[in-house]
């Protein structure tokens, strides 16, 4: 399975249109894992595209210096930056259709472990009024010796595309400053129109304070290549 570690975004359509070059070409390559930090990017999906306040919520996410990208899967309005991990996983396959459920379960379930990894207590599952709302997302918990012992908050969202003979199954894990997330979003959610708790919006630093996304990445390595070499892919491999 190779392993692409981008060192830098190259800015949120272009890092987008990049995961849809390597989907197009898996076939050929074969598996491939890509983790990067992104830029500050507000990604919105068609529905908010289609919300008479689409233009001022992109406008929202300029003023607080995220970039609007318009994906091309489901789901509400995130918002990530260079705190955040993005892991871009693309296989081939005959039927890429028949495991998308699976996928989810999966995927989420190699999030959790690797957060384990770092002592956070983590769960996959959909908290009441969280951004981009879905029974797929990783969530963790406060600790039991914080002031907010307790209190879940969302940690990482996932997506995937499917094409003819492949699928991308895209993860990205707020690990530091959830505060610019929690602000860009109270603004693009009341230019849609739309509800949600901006408490439920967290980083791993807020539970395991002194995280850093280099620690994360230690720990979604670890269980990608159990996972590689589980299929018979061999070890991750880095091009030189």
């Amino acid at each position: 399975m190779r392993l692409l570690r981008q060192r830098e975004s190259l800015g949120a359509q272009q890092d987008y249109e990049s995961a849809m070059t390597l989907l197009a070409d898996v076939h050929r390559t074969g598996p491939v894992l890509r983790l990067y930090q992104p830029v500050p990017t507000v990604a919105f999906g068609r529905r908010d595209e289609l919300r008479p306040g689409f233009a001022a919520a992109a406008r929202a996410a300029r003023e607080s210096g995220f970039e609007p990208l318009v994906r091309r899967v489901g789901g509400r309005a995130a918002a990530y930056h260079g705190g955040c991990l993005v892991v871009d996983h693309l296989e081939p396959a005959e039927d890429p259709t028949s495991g998308i459920q699976d996928r989810y379960r999966l995927f989420g379930d190699m999030v959790v472990a690797a957060l384990e990894e770092l002592e956070v207590e983590a769960d996959v599952g959909e908290i009441p009024g969280e951004y981009c709302a879905g029974e797929h997302s990783v969530h963790g918990t406060h600790p039991s010796a914080s002031p907010a012992a307790g209190r879940r908050v969302k940690l990482a969202g996932t997506a995937q595309r499917v094409v003819a003979g492949a699928w991308y199954f895209s993860t990205v894990v707020v690990v530091e400053q959830s505060e610019p997330i929690r602000s860009v979003l109270t603004d693009v959610y009341a230019a849609l129109d739309l509800d949600w708790d901006p408490a439920t919006a967290g980083a791993v630093d807020d539970l395991r304070p002194g995280t850093t996304v280099a620690d994360v990445e230690r720990g979604i390595r670890k269980v990608y290549g159990m996972y590689a070499n589980h299929l018979g892919y061999g070890p991750l491999t880095e091009p030189d």
